[in-house]
């Protein structure tokens, strides 16, 4: 089964700073691996923090306070901008399930000068898995996984994005434990 553009939901036993609690969205799977991003996990970095060390202006307050998201241990000194498509960027990639990632200085300038992508998530890293990793975590019972909605991505608050992927897919969270199998 292909899992991209699909959110993954981090089973309890997951318990490491970057993948406890996480919800990943899948940006590419294949036989060669798959590759994605935490879009619930704030890094304690505001995106006025971004501009600011990139020489940005910008004038919107509210934008400035917008968190920037941990999106994996992969690669983690660059930033990409996660939206839906249409805006086309230097270095944009448009994926399969409406989403684009741009990676380039002129998403951030547009960002700050309010242009378009109107719904976006800052990310700096993303999380990879070699070929077969991930279909080996999924069948250990390290992932749920549920097909992945632009609502939860870019309109619900970053501390219900964990509980708006497990209610899509019927789960309650707080009756999940560390340990599969039956009795």
């Amino acid at each position: 089964m292909n899992l991209t553009h699909h959110f993954l939901l981090s089973m309890p036993q997951l318990t490491d700073e970057v993948f406890g609690r996480s919800v990943i969205y899948l940006l590419d799977h294949s036989d060669d691996g798959a590759w994605g991003v935490v879009v619930n996990k704030p890094i304690g970095l505001q995106l006025g923090d971004v501009f600011s060390q990139l020489d940005i202006p910008n004038e919107n307050d509210a934008l400035g306070n917008r968190a920037v998201l941990r999106g994996g241990p992969v690669d983690q000194q660059n930033g990409i901008v996660l939206h839906p498509p249409g805006p086309c960027f230097e270095g944009t990639q448009d994926f399969a399930g409406g989403v684009s990632v741009s990676s380039s200085r002129d998403v951030l300038e547009a960002l700050a000068a309010g242009e378009e992508p109107a719904d976006y998530l800052v990310l700096l890293g993303h999380a990879g898995w070699s070929a077969g990793q991930l279909e080996s975590e999924i069948a250990d019972n390290a992932w749920l996984t549920n097909p992945a909605t632009a609502n939860i991505l870019f309109n619900t608050e970053l501390d219900d994005r964990r509980s708006a992927v497990a209610q899509g897919i019927g789960i309650d969270l707080n009756v999940l434990h560390t340990q599969a199998g039956h009795a």
